[in-house]
């Protein structure tokens, strides 16, 4: 249990913070679920266009520190691959 005015105030911050986090880290894994159900459907013009709106999402979560920004740019290349590969 902090004891300190500055412990008890960290612990209010990180209260916060960790609701912020959880809510974008969600919102994110949304777009990404989107994008995932429009390829399994095997529309592909569904897919892009959950795409192109899950991508915004996923590297505003790496900014903000949510994911790392490696594995943002992995996650979007793997669904763009996925996305692609319905045309064919």
């Amino acid at each position: 249990m902090a004891n300190t005015a500055s412990a008890k105030k960290m612990t209010r911050k990180i209260a916060k913070r960790t609701a912020i986090n959880r809510s974008r880290r969600s919102r994110m894994r949304t777009f990404v679920r989107k994008v995932e159900e429009a390829i399994a459907t095997g529309n592909q013009q569904d897919a892009l266009a959950a795409l192109r709106a899950a991508e915004p999402e996923m590297m505003r979560a790496a900014q903000h520190g949510i994911v790392h920004k490696n594995n943002a740019s992995r996650k979007v290349s793997r669904l763009a691959a996925r996305v692609k590969a319905l045309a064919a």
